[in-house]
Formats: C-alpha cells, structure tokens, sequence
C-alpha cells in the first residue's frame, strides 16, 4: 500500500521534478525571477507581474497560524518579524553543514562531542513556532554552530587522508564552508545571508511538492529536538538520537541528486523521523515518572490564594520543581499557566505546599491571563507571546525562549533566582478580594497511562457491554482561531457510549464542560492524559488495548481528530503514521507546506484527511461507523 501511494507521488509529481532540474544561483536575481515565474506557471498561465516577481521579506510556513494558508511574506503571523526569519534560516542552513561533518565524522569513528550533541537540539529548538523572537540571540547560535563545524573538519579531514578516501563533494560546499564574512555583530548582514537560503530557494531546486515533503521531515527535526531538550533536561538521553538527527540533516542537505528527487525515499526518511520521535517520547515519559511519580487523577484549583505570587508557563517540568524547591520556605505561591496544568498529575510536585494552583487558560490567552496575574511571569518553553507593555517588565523567558528587551534567566543561577524571589516579594501579588473573584472550574488532570490500563478490564467489559462503543482521541495544539471550536463541537456531538481521550493544549476547548461517567464504570468520559509531552501515554494505551483484544491499533473501536499548531505536532503525527496508525482526522487546517499531491497521497496510503470545520456530525458519524 505505501509503495502505491508513493507511486501514484512520483507520476503526480512529475512536473516539480522536471522544473526542479534547473540550475540555480542562489544569491543572482535571475533565480528570484525563475522562482516566481515557476510558481505563476503552476497557479495560472496568466503572464508574471512585477509583484509576482519581487522576492518577499521572509518566508515561512512552518505553522498551522501561517498568513492566508499559504505562508507569511511580510512579518509571521506569530510575531516573527523577517529579520528573526532570516537569521533562524541561517541558522539551519548553517546547523546542516555541521551535521554533514558530523555524520562523517561518525561513521569514520572520529566524533564524540556530547556538548554539540545539546547545542544542536537547543538551537533548533530555538526556531520553533513562538519560541524565540529575539534577534540577538540568534548571532550566537550560528558562530556556535559555525565553531563546532570547524572543530570536526580537523580530524574528519585527516581520517579521509588516513583511509586514502577522497574527500566527499559535500564538505567542499555550501553549509559545510559557509563562514560570515562579516563577523557575528552584523545582523543586517547575517539576515541578508539568511534571507538567500530558505523554503523558496529550496523549491526552486526540488518543486513545491517534494520540497514540502522535505520540509514536513525538518519540521518533524525540530519537533523531536524539543522533546528531546525536555528529555535531556530530566536526565535522559540516547545518543542514537543525535546520530539520527544528524543523519537525517546530511540527507536533506548533500544526498545524491537521485536520491534527494526519490518521493520514496524522502516519504521514508519522514517516518524515520517519526519512529525517533517515539523513542525521544519514551525517554521524556520515564524521565518525568522517575522525578517527579506516576500521574495520578487531580482536582487543579484554579482559584487564587491571597499572598504573594509567581505564574510559570509553557511545558518544562524540570524548571517548576526548580522553582517550587526555592519557593517553598518563602511565602509566595506558583501557579501553572497553559500546558504546565499537568504538572498537578504528578505526587513529587503536589507535595509542594508552594504549588497553589492553576491561573488562566489556554497559551493564546496569555496576554489576558498575564496581564491580570499580580506577579512575576515565566515562559519556559515554546508558546510566548510577543508582551503587552502591562507586563513585560514582570515577564522572563528560560532556556531556549526568548523576546527581545525581556529579561532572559538562568532559574539554576542562585543570583538570579533570588533577583526573581525578591521580584515577587516586591510586587502586590493576590489580596483576598481579587482573589475572590475567580470562580472554581473543576479543573481535573491525571489520567495517564497506567491508571487507565489499572482499569482495563473495566474498560475491555464496557466494550463487550456496549457501554463503550468508541474512544476518540481529540488532542494536540490549540490556537485563537474560531475553527478550532470544531473539536468542541465534536466531542459534544459524540454519544454518551464514547470515552474521550484528550492531552495538550487542546484539552482548553474540553475541560470545563461535564461529559459524565461512562455508563455504569464510574470512568470519566473525558480523560486528560496531559501535556502534548505525554502523547507516548495515548500510543501506549492504544498498543495495550490491541493486545488485549488481541487486534491491531487499527481495528480497535479508534478515532483520532488531531488538533496541529506546531512542529511538536508535526513530529507526532509522523510517530502516529511510523506506527502505521490510519485514518487521522487532521485540522482545523491542512499544513501549507502539503500539496494537493501530497494530502492526496497520504489520504490515499494512511486515511488522512481534513476535518470538515463546518460539519463536526458528519465528521463525528464518519469516526462512529468507520
């Protein structure tokens, strides 16, 4: 079935690959006009216009948010601005030419660098969707990645001569060489560097259709570097991760000719991809049982204590037990914002009297949560927003976050955690009549993988019973937009025989409304499983109920409707389809940088299609009877 689909790929696509052959000059104007005309042949046989022509500010479509579907060319929809888009294109471009050295260097058995191996994953991190929108950290990054380069090519080159190999094509161009000739202080001229080597001078090269493809495997990088920096952090790490990270980036970068146009073979490396997602996800799952306990069903007040205060958001676990252990001989209160909820789930961290609840909703609220919240606020992971002036002087950003003129902070530097400390203390932070005015939402959390299969037995009679006639998971990102009230719409659609599993973000749009309890089992029909991090628990749920039933992921009474933002999604839905999961529904809507071509080749090899935004009941029907 996946070679028929990559089949039916390659004749689609027969068009790119013929465009794709032209020869390009990355930095003349003759390719900026080749490019566009390329793409106003394929979308009209109108002749290009002068606009049609001119090579826009940026251009980025890596997420859900991106401008009109297609991609932003002016400023990113998330706030990034082009410099930032450039600068964090260079940074790849240059991150590639260091994995060409160290796959090499692997495979002649001279690399063994730990430390590139955590600078990698960070700095990729770094250029996630709302991550990082400072421009001055980014120079950095690059002379770091330029400097790590340089340290392998030293002994790589003299284990080629060693060995009487000649030196690959590889290493004598492009990212492998690439050096600023300017320095790391000039970031007009490091964003002009940037601004020659992105997603439109890639298409030139490889079309639309598989250079989407290509650009879904890059997206799926960057998601399982950011798992994988939440694994490190907890103390667990593979160094196969990183070797695959780097052979995955030298094939993107200086494979053969045949083998970068081969659908087959890009389509592979996507669920390679995918399958190392699922082992970075296994790490980040014992890493936060063996820190921090196995999850356990919990009420999250979400009423503010009178007192003193400190808001942290985002996903890293590791910087909220930092942050409680130093606030717990004081008296100031932490609360969780947004994807940090889960965190009540875990024994180690609710022993904290100093964790007092939960503040706020869902990430896209922060600029109404933040700004009420009366004291210091911390961004830990991905999803920051660009401040409103009402806060930016209480907000800091950790490890790869970053805005710029907002405080950066080490939370593991004692000088800066007492600054934080005694930020809060100087701040009003709750008093009993604002306090007041927030009503309890029955906030419940906790449901993770081991106590829903305590009760499998439960669970595999509600089956036999008819109790249980279907489980839909309704997970992943949430975002402002109006259509992602469809999956609100879905799961009240959804008969009372269904058990409804949730993790992420999207639980915002489920976790206030009351579903009831599954027939006569007491079970919840709503399950939060926890942060998008704990999506290996829902795999792992699903392969468990499989055995037991004695079947396959895909014939269990499953549906899944994927709610995708961001990369981190991305790399999930890749683990989902290495796994041979099929008919996911995905939305609110398709990535941009999936064709037509693509969609339909997936839809034809694994069942993924788009959720129909306007008709949650027949999408709802479809999941019930297919």
């Amino acid at each position: 079935m996946l070679r028929q689909g990559i089949l039916r790929c390659q004749r689609a696509f027969a068009p790119s690959l013929q465009v794709s052959k032209t020869t390009v000059n990355r930095n003349g104007t003759a390719y900026v006009r080749t490019c566009y005309a390329v793409q106003t042949r394929r979308a009209s046989a109108a002749a290009p216009t002068a606009d049609t022509l001119k090579k826009p500010d940026m251009f980025c479509y890596q997420c859900e948010q991106t401008k009109s579907r297609r991609g932003c060319v002016t400023v990113g929809v998330c706030g990034k601005s082009p410099q930032v888009a450039a600068l964090q294109d260079l940074l790849m471009y240059v991150i590639k030419g260091l994995a060409v050295h160290a796959n090499r260097a692997i495979n002649m058995g001279v690399y063994s660098n730990e430390e590139c191996d955590d600078f990698v994953k960070k700095a990729m991190f770094s250029t996630l969707t709302n991550v990082n929108f400072d421009q001055d950290r980014f120079p950095e990054y690059i002379r770091q990645a330029v400097e790590y380069r340089e340290e392998f090519r030293v002994p790589l080159l003299a284990a080629y001569a060693k060995s009487g190999k000649p030196v690959c094509e590889a290493l004598t161009q492009g990212p492998a060489v690439w050096k600023s000739e300017k320095g790391y202080e000039d970031l007009d001229y490091l964003a002009s560097e940037g601004h020659k080597v992105g997603v439109l001078e890639d298409q030139q090269i490889y079309g639309p259709d598989i250079n989407g493809v290509r650009y879904m495997t890059l997206y799926g990088i960057k998601g399982l570097s950011a798992y994988a920096c939440h694994a490190d952090a907890l103390g667990e790490s593979d160094p196969w991760v990183s070797k695959f990270i780097y052979r995955a980036l030298d094939f993107l970068e200086s494979a053969s000719q045949a083998d970068k146009f081969d659908l087959g073979l890009n389509l592979k490396l996507a669920l390679d991809v995918g399958a190392t997602n699922m082992r970075v996800m296994e790490l980040l799952d014992k890493g936060h049982r063996r820190l921090l306990g196995v999850p356990t069903p919990t009420n999250v007040l979400s009423t503010p204590k009178a007192g003193k205060c400190i808001l942290i958001s985002g996903h890293d676990l590791v910087d909220l037990h930092t942050l409680l252990k130093a606030t717990e001989s004081t008296d100031i209160n932490v609360y969780t914002h947004g994807e940090m909820m889960p965190a009540h789930m875990y024994p180690k961290l609710n022993a904290f009297k100093s964790l007092a609840g939960h503040f706020g909703g869902a990430w896209q609220n922060q600029k109404i949560d933040f700004a009420t919240f009366p004291g210091p606020v911390l961004a830990s992971t991905n999803c920051v927003i660009e401040p409103l002036r009402s806060y930016r002087d209480r907000l800091y950003t950790l490890n790869e976050t970053g805005i710029n003129g907002v405080k950066h902070l080490d939370l593991h530097d004692p000088v800066q955690l007492q600054q934080l400390l005694e930020h809060a203390q100087s701040l009003p932070g709750f008093d009993a009549k604002t306090a007041n005015k927030y009503e309890d939402r029955n906030l419940v959390v906790g449901f993770g993988r081991e106590v829903i299969l305590q009760h499998a037995d439960t669970v595999i009679n509600a089956v036999k019973t008819g109790d249980l006639q279907r489980i839909c998971v309704i997970g992943g990102c949430d975002g402002s937009e109006h259509k992602r009230n469809y999956f609100t719409n879905l799961a009240q659609s959804l008969p009372a025989q269904t058990l409804i599993l949730t993790m992420g973000c999207a639980k915002y749009r489920l976790n206030t409304i009351n579903f009831g309890t599954l027939g006569n089992t007491g079970i919840p029909r709503l399950l939060d499983m926890g942060q998008c991090n704990d999506s290996y628990g829902a795999i792992m749920v699903a392969k468990a109920l499989a055995d037991v039933l004695e079947t396959d992921i895909n014939s269990l009474p499953l549906s899944i409707s994927l709610s995708w933002f961001e990369q981190k999604a991305v790399a999930v839905l890749l683990s989902l389809l290495s796994l041979g999961v099929k008919n996911i529904k995905l939305g609110p809507i398709m990535p941009a940088f999936l064709t037509p071509g693509v969609r339909q080749a997936l839809e034809e090899t694994y069942g993924i299609v788009p959720i129909d935004i306007r008709h949650p009941m027949e999408d709802m029907n479809d999941m019930l009877h297919n």
